[in-house]
């Protein structure tokens, strides 16, 4: 299914959106909950505008938890280690995107310290990105940075 800017999309395991833009080899820029994202057609189904469902409210006997993303002790890193920056920066923005459609909250880039090119490249496309919330060199180790998704 195609979808065009404008249209109400349901986008898996992250919830609903609007589709902003089409991008080439069936990729989507999707704006959900503030953040915009690129997501491949197939994680997209539409969505009837003209309906809204109800969410059902839980009873007093119902003991269970509700479902949550499952959270994960170690967030998931990405090793820049023996690319160039322009291998590195295409290696970045296919993992954060990634990330956030699995819905990490942290998530950690291993640039490592010796040159800082790699270090510099990682922060300057950070900086562009409207996705991410913030990022911050590790304390513990000046060669990772951690990106707040």
């Amino acid at each position: 299914m195609t979808f065009a800017p404008g249209d109400p999309v349901h986008v898996a395991a992250l919830g609903k959106g609007i589709v902003r833009e089409v991008r080439n080899a069936g990729r989507y820029l999707v704006e959900l909950r503030g953040r915009s994202v690129v997501v491949a057609g197939s994680q997209l189904t539409a969505v009837d505008s003209a309906r809204t469902p109800r969410r059902a409210i839980p009873s007093v006997a119902d003991n269970r938890e509700p479902a949550a993303a499952e959270a994960t002790t170690a967030s998931p890193s990405l090793d820049l280690h023996g690319r160039t920056v322009d291998e590195a920066l295409e290696a970045l923005g296919a993992f954060l995107n990634t990330a956030l459609l699995d819905g990490h909250a942290d998530v950690r880039i291993i640039h490592g310290r010796s040159g800082g090119k790699l270090r510099a490249a990682v922060h300057a496309r950070l900086k562009q990105m409207s996705s991410i919330r913030g990022f911050r060199l590790d304390p513990r180790n000046p060669g990772v940075t951690i990106v707040r998704l």
